[in-house]
């Protein structure tokens, strides 16, 4: 007998916020190979990438339900926690860090996603489809762009904490990230029309 699981996403999570089991194996079974690509670049120790993945999905299936349904954009909210979570875990093993214990509050307000309805929706099928695109458009910035923009999505640094980091003044990192995410953007739009 086949199992009756929805194809979309967000059928799925709409089932694993009714406890569906059937429906996080899904989940995990579509997400889990380009979440463990992307924790595996945060994190780079193959047992702890391992556990952060696990771990992503723990939440998941509990914090479903904190899933902005308006947005219906499943994969940058399982994405964006699954960078946040990696994150989380690099902060806390780096020595002498002195974060908070961990409880439901933290996980609410800093490693669940609150996405905004104002972007465009995006599925793991379309993400890969624009891999290339993206990772075309990253090669167009120069090192110092892609360096910055490195240490905040995948180190998780502040923008103060780059600053120590590259030994340059806060307002000159807040205009490079702003120049570098600016250039990705006109980069991946020109990519776009190049297409068409």
């Amino acid at each position: 007998m086949a199992l009756n699981i929805p194809s979309t996403d967000i059928e799925l999570m709409q089932r694993v916020v009714a406890y569906d089991s059937k429906a996080l194996e899904a989940l995990y079974n579509r997400y889990s190979p380009i979440l463990y690509t992307l924790i595996k670049k945060i994190v780079t120790d193959e047992s702890a990438a391992e556990e952060v993945l696990s771990d992503v999905f723990v939440i998941i299936w509990r914090k479903a339900n904190r899933f902005n349904f308006g947005t219906g954009d499943v994969y940058a909210w399982i994405i964006t926690l699954t960078r946040n979570k990696a994150v989380d875990y690099l902060r806390r093993s780096k020595p002498g860090s002195e974060l908070k214990l961990y409880d439901d509050s933290f996980e609410n307000k800093f490693i669940l996603p609150r996405l905004s309805s104002a972007i465009d929706q995006l599925d793991i099928k379309t993400a890969l489809h624009i891999k290339s695109n993206v990772e075309t458009a990253l090669n167009k910035l120069t090192d110092a762009q892609q360096y910055v923009i490195y240490l905040a999505y995948y180190e998780g640094l502040t923008q103060k904490e780059i600053a120590e980091k590259l030994n340059i003044p806060l307002p000159t990192v807040k205009s490079k990230i702003k120049i570098a995410l600016s250039n990705l953007r006109d980069h991946l739009i020109k990519g776009e029309s190049d297409v068409d």
